[in-house]
Order: structure tokens, then C-alpha cells, then sequence
């Protein structure tokens, strides 16, 4: 029988950070090529203690959430969460592809050592926006930002040839 070698604390930590500031840009760079001005808006929170339950930092737009904090045994661990969006393609592929984005950076694959259970839904945030209202009215601990729009990269259209 093969026995699998668990990651030291440390190391699992390292790699849950790492993964984490590749989604934090992703969702940014999908958060900029919107063009409302109103989806651009964020509020960030960051914080520097690793203390068991800290919140590390936290990003909350109008369409989605993402939280990278301390649990009670001291990992690292992600939360998240999106706006349904059901009127709107282009707000459904930008949380679709959010979702897409956070499971690839916490493959096994991708990390090199086993993050996969960094990612939680021991709680869910699946109405963005009305949380983003709710801590911009009480904000004690967010910074507000607006994100500068981006035009999103075209495709290039590749033609087959016979």
C-alpha cells in the first residue's frame, strides 16, 4: 500500500497563498473587462495576522466574493461566492469562468502538493450584491476601489485550412 505524504502546515499554506493571489488577479482582469462602471466597484480588506479564524483579505464586488482566511487549526482556507445571474450571458460566463478559474489554481496539478480542500462551502455567498451594500453602508474594515475598465482580449478567429 502507498502511503501519501501530507504537506507540512507550512507548506500547504504557502501554496493556498499562492493559488489565492493567482484567482484574486483573475477575477480582477474578469471584474475589469466589464463595462459597467457599477460591476467595477470593490471593496477589499486585508489583514496581516495568521491567527486561528483571521480573515486574511477579502474582496467583495457586486458579482462575486472572494475571502482567504485562517480556520480554527491554523490552514489557510478560500471562500467564495457569486451573483445569480440568470437575464445576463455575459454576467453568467464572467462568474462561470470565476468558478472555472478557482478550482484549476487549487488543482492538485496546478498547486503541486494537495490544496484541493483549502476551497469551503461550509458557508456560501450566493447574493453578492446585496452584500456588497450591506458592508459598504457599516464599512469599518474595506477599502473601496474601482477597477479601471480593460477591454477584454479578442480571440483570434482561427480558419481551418483544407
Amino acid at each position: 500500500m502507498k502511503e501519501t505524504a501530507t504537506p507540512s502546515l507550512s507548506a500547504y499554506n504557502v501554496a493556498v497563498h499562492q493559488a489565492y493571489g493567482r484567482i484574486l488577479k483573475d477575477a480582477k482582469q474578469l471584474l475589469a473587462s466589464l463595462e459597467q462602471e457599477e460591476l467595477r466597484f470593490t471593496l477589499e480588506r486585508t489583514e496581516r495576522s495568521r491567527k486561528p479564524n483571521a480573515v486574511i483579505h477579502e474582496l467583495i464586488t457586486p458579482l462575486l466574493y472572494l475571502r482567504l482566511d485562517c480556520s480554527p487549526e491554523a490552514g489557510m482556507t478560500i471562500h467564495f461566492g457569486i451573483e445569480h445571474v440568470d437575464k445576463s450571458p455575459d454576467l453568467g460566463l464572467i462568474t462561470s469562468t470565476f468558478l472555472r478559474v478557482l478550482y484549476k489554481e487549487t488543482a492538485k496539478e496546478k498547486a503541486g502538493i494537495d490544496i484541493e480542500d483549502c476551497v469551503k462551502t461550509d458557508w456560501f455567498i450566493k447574493s453578492c450584491s446585496e452584500m456588497f451594500e450591506y458592508v459598504e453602508e457599516r464599512n469599518k474594515y474595506h477599502t473601496f476601489k474601482q477597477l479601471k475598465y480593460k477591454r477584454a482580449p479578442q480571440q483570434k478567429n482561427v480558419l481551418a485550412v483544407a
